[in-house]
């Protein structure tokens, strides 16, 4: 199959945001007296951010009580505050995704980021790593987390309405996650699983993947051969 536009997530494809993140969640979850290490945290990489403090790490799991939602968005609001002053530095490349992007673009392909992250905090975090100038859009969620209640499907269809209005083109989804590859699925495209990320190639297996794939170079090479 030969893709001309390639959709990226940002957390975990594009960059590694381990410390960042899991320093974020480790500060909201501080101020409910909840002291988790950080590397507990790395497995709430991915998913969007409610869903991560209300279904994983609010019911049970660090605490004998659910937390309410007004408990919810002052978590989200507390990772936050971390995150924007904090959070997006503790963040880096990985190795040969600069020259991933270089080379599709050069050779004509189209580029777009949907992330989980709310917009706003994705495009400051591709700002400050000069990656914004690869993308002809980038999609995230809004900061009410709207755009996510139905998995990554309706941020993924922002991408596809915008610039395959026509369908025209051939869409690939490049993701670490199963909510990478559901959000493909269910937004009607084929999705490609990397294994650099926080996902392993069982989940990426079991969500049921189009490909998989293991080094940004593999990732080159793929694209550029179909």
């Amino acid at each position: 199959m030969s893709y001309n536009l390639c959709i990226f997530d940002l957390d975990g494809t594009l960059t590694d945001p381990k410390l960042g993140i899991t320093k974020s969640f480790q500060y909201a979850l501080a101020y409910f007296d909840i002291h988790v290490e950080l590397d507990e945290l790395t497995k709430f990489i991915g998913p969007p951010l409610r869903e991560a403090f209300r279904d994983y790490l609010l019911r049970g799991l660090y605490t004998f009580r659910e937390f309410s939602e007004d408990d919810t968005e002052i978590a989200v609001a507390k990772y936050r505050e971390y995150l924007a002053d904090y959070g997006i530095y503790e963040n880096e490349i990985y190795p040969n995704i600069l020259e991933l992007l270089e080379s599709l673009k050069s050779l004509g392909l189209t580029l777009a980021v949907a992330t989980n992250k709310a917009t706003y905090f994705a495009v400051k975090t591709l700002e400050h790593f000069d990656l914004d100038k690869y993308f002809s859009i980038i999609s995230g969620d809004e900061l009410d987390g709207s755009l996510t209640t139905h998995g990554k499907r309706d941020i993924i269809k922002i991408v596809l309405d915008n610039l395959d209005p026509n369908k025209n083109l051939s869409p690939v989804m490049i993701g670490d996650r199963l909510n990478d590859i559901y959000g493909a699925r269910d937004a009607g495209i084929d999705s490609i699983g990397v294994t650099w990320g926080y996902g392993s190639r069982e989940e990426l297996e079991q969500a049921g993947a189009t490909h998989i794939i293991d080094t940004p170079k593999e990732l080159e090479q793929y694209l550029l051969s179909n």
